[in-house]
């Protein structure tokens, strides 16, 4: 499970390294948020539960896991849809879309609380 962790952070990292490059070139800065999500929810987090998974294989290997990495990356795409498409359209109803996405995410994180205390034991 950390190497499809590892993997899929790499491609949040690459997505938000052209997105901030785009907006360099075009000076248009209006998806800083974006960005910056992509960065740290994408990128870093995804890194981190990948270390995690690296050095806790058993964690790795059942349903919260699994669930954990499905929720995160539903609701993260989705999210970042939603303020994307808020910030072009103009259109606040969208804002639900993400809402739903955050809170997708949010019990993603959640399960992963859940795997850390479960699996990650003090010596």
């Amino acid at each position: 499970m950390g190497a499809r962790f590892f993997k899929i952070a790499v491609v949040y990292f690459v997505i938000a390294i052209i997105l901030g490059i785009v907006m360099g070139i075009t000076h248009d800065f209006s998806l800083t948020s974006v960005h910056a999500h992509l960065n740290l929810l994408g990128w870093v987090s995804m890194a981190l539960f990948g270390i995690f998974y690296h050095l806790y294989p058993q964690a790795g290997k059942g349903g919260l896991a699994k669930t954990h990495f499905w929720l995160h990356n539903l609701g993260l795409p989705l999210m970042q849809g939603g303020i994307s498409a808020m910030t072009f359209t103009g259109n606040e109803s969208l804002v639900v879309l993400a809402i739903i996405g955050s809170l997708v995410v949010v019990l993603g994180g959640i399960l992963f609380a859940l795997n850390v205390f479960k699996h990650a034991k003090s010596s």
